[in-house]
């Protein structure tokens, strides 16, 4: 019985090892020299300016939600696609709801504002 548990026993004792590992090779083999230049922040290419701490239009992040939103909506479209001749008719409904009930959305997004950036 303990036999068929032994290699999800080497693979849990595998995954434990492993990211020890990655953590503590690059501690033991690479040096480091901190310097103000490495030790400052980077972002594009672009030096630093400010605080870290600076607050951000929410803007942003209404954006990003609502990318990720419509986004991820569009992904349900492949299944579908994939096995639209076995839905058949219902399929198409169904799917002709989902795609009112997303564009309603999007008209009230346009509605209120909320992508335009100025």
């Amino acid at each position: 019985m303990i036999e068929a548990y032994f290699p999800i026993f080497v693979l849990f004792i595998f995954a434990l090892i492993t990211p020890v590992v990655m953590l503590l090779i690059p501690k033991i083999v690479a040096k480091r020299e901190p310097t103000p230049i490495k030790d400052a922040a980077y972002e594009c290419g672009i030096p630093a300016e400010g605080d870290a701490r600076e607050r951000f239009p929410i803007k942003f992040y209404l954006i990003a939600i609502l990318f990720l939103l419509f986004d991820l909506e569009a992904v349900f479209l492949y299944p579908w696609a994939y096995i639209y001749k076995k839905l058949g008719l219902f399929g198409l409904i169904e799917m002709g709801v989902f795609i009112t009930i997303l564009l309603v959305g999007y008209i009230y997004v346009i509605k209120k504002g909320a992508l335009k950036w100025q």
